[in-house]
């Protein structure tokens, strides 16, 4: 399928370099792509509070406002795809990218073909979540209730906010109690089979959610670690 016949994706290019700028609007137009240039990052959190972006190109390192911030803002308020570029060099912290909303990293110089390759694999999550399969309403693994219906998680009576990647790997793994998933099938049902990122993004989520629902995140309870393999949802027999 030709650039022409694909549906136009509007993307916000945050980037102050003109040397990427230029090769990358000139090369992302033939690839079927509208771009919108901002060169620092408070031009960035204006361009994307006025207008309707598909996914966010992102660079750190930026003027007035740095990309980290303008991930944290944009995150804040939407849940556009969001892919961090940075120099080769600097030191990033991809935990942190991940934690603050980013989707995916990569690193300058990169490869236009890989950058598409990034940008589409992303929009396609996006566009078609993982349909977890199950027809309970409702789990109960110990203190741990999901409301699936609701997309709500309980600890007990308190409410957990969880993100929409959070709920879905927190829920494959209670539909599967004491059953040791792989990382390798965590990532596919939850990141779907054409995930191209760093894998440390299921490590992060999973920090995550032992931070919210364990009470010792550290010693884990109910999330635990099989070492080289994955992870498994524990439960004792009284707890169901």
């Amino acid at each position: 399928m030709t650039a022409s016949h694909q549906p136009t994706v509007r993307v916000l290019l945050v980037e102050d370099e003109e040397s990427f700028i230029d090769a990358l609007s000139v090369g992302l137009a033939r690839e079927g792509f509208a771009v919108t240039v901002a060169r620092d990052g408070a031009e960035g959190a204006a361009r994307f509070a006025a207008g309707e972006f598909d996914i966010v190109l992102l660079d750190l390192m930026l003027p007035k406002m740095s990309g980290l911030d303008l991930c944290r803002e944009i995150r804040s308020s939407s849940d556009v795809p969001i892919i961090i570029v940075s120099a080769k060099g600097e030191e990033v912290d991809m935990v942190l990218l991940l934690e603050i909303g980013a989707d995916d990293y990569v690193t300058k110089p990169y490869r236009l073909r890989e950058l598409v390759a990034r940008m589409r694999a992303v929009l396609r999550r996006r566009e078609h979540p993982v349909d977890l399969d199950g027809e309970e309403s409702s789990i109960q693994r110990g203190p741990v209730r999901l409301d699936i219906d609701a997309r709500r998680c309980f600890i007990g009576t308190d409410e957990v906010k969880l993100r929409k990647k959070e709920f879905a790997l927190l829920r494959l793994l209670m539909e599967n109690p004491g059953r040791v998933l792989t990382r390798e099938v965590l990532i596919d049902r939850v990141w779907g089979h054409d995930y191209v990122g760093d894998t440390k993004t299921l490590d992060v989520h999973i920090k995550r959610l032992r931070s919210l629902i364990e009470t010792e995140p550290k010693a884990p309870r109910y999330i635990t670690t099989v070492r080289g393999v994955g992870y498994r949802f524990e439960v004792s027999r009284d707890e169901g």
